[in-house]
């Protein structure tokens, strides 16, 4: 299983970017989302939503940064609008959820992660 992201890049404060993850292989997955990691920092949960629709927002974002998911494709996009310098980090797609380990159908958990995709906001 992989996430490709793509996205990103310079945006001025105030500004808009958006940001789209791409989930390949099989793999029945429950949480889909975006962490971020700024220099120096511990990476942290941006934005995440469980298949049933459930929508968590970090409150530095909520207002501004709205996520939405299409579960038949597997893709997951965070609309990142009022950015702020603050905001500038690595953004790395997240998916946790099960894959089919052998032909009995048992199934393991598994958690993946995208390459990381560089967001800065110039102020």
């Amino acid at each position: 299983v992989q996430l490709v992201e793509s996205g990103g890049g310079l945006a001025q404060s105030g500004g808009s970017l958006r940001l789209s993850c791409a989930a390949s292989g099989s793999m029945n997955i429950d949480t889909m989302g975006w962490y971020r990691q700024a220099p120096g920092q511990e990476r942290d949960l941006v934005a995440s939503m469980i298949s049933d629709g459930t929508t968590y927002y970090a409150d530095s974002v909520k207002g501004r940064f709205t996520l939405s998911r299409d579960n038949a494709k597997n893709t997951v996009t965070l609309q990142m609008n009022s950015l702020k310098p603050e905001d500038t980090a690595v953004y790395y797609c997240n998916a946790q959820g099960r894959v089919v380990v052998n032909v009995e159908g048992a199934t393991r958990y598994l958690e993946v992660w995208g390459q990381g995709t560089l967001v800065t906001v110039s102020s």
